[in-house]
């Protein structure tokens, strides 16, 4: 197998986001069997939950506190999250 020569540092970033979304796991909203998110996804309301926080982070970037990169983060963690539940809504195969 060939090694992947990553131009922008995606290797990184994406060992960087896993263990950002891992320490998310240890935090106070997901020390209870279930997360809020869960209970928003059940609901039926998870896509508006997660475009609308991807949007939210998107727009404070630069703003409060700063180019957080927190909040980029974040961004990319409900952009996962939305592919779940694409995934779990859809007929598309994962690929």
């Amino acid at each position: 197998m060939n090694k992947v020569n990553y131009k922008f540092s995606e290797d990184k970033v994406m060992d960087e986001l896993k263990k950002y979304i891992d320490s998310t796991y240890s935090q106070h909203y997901a020390k209870r069997k279930y997360q809020s998110t869960e209970f928003i996804v059940d609901c039926g309301h998870g896509s508006g939950f997660c475009l609308g926080n991807i949007l939210k982070y998107a727009q404070r970037y630069g703003r409060k506190n700063g180019k957080s990169r927190a909040d980029l983060m974040k961004i990319l963690h409900y952009g996962i999250i939305m592919l779940h539940i694409h995934d779990m809504e859809s007929e598309d195969e994962v690929k």
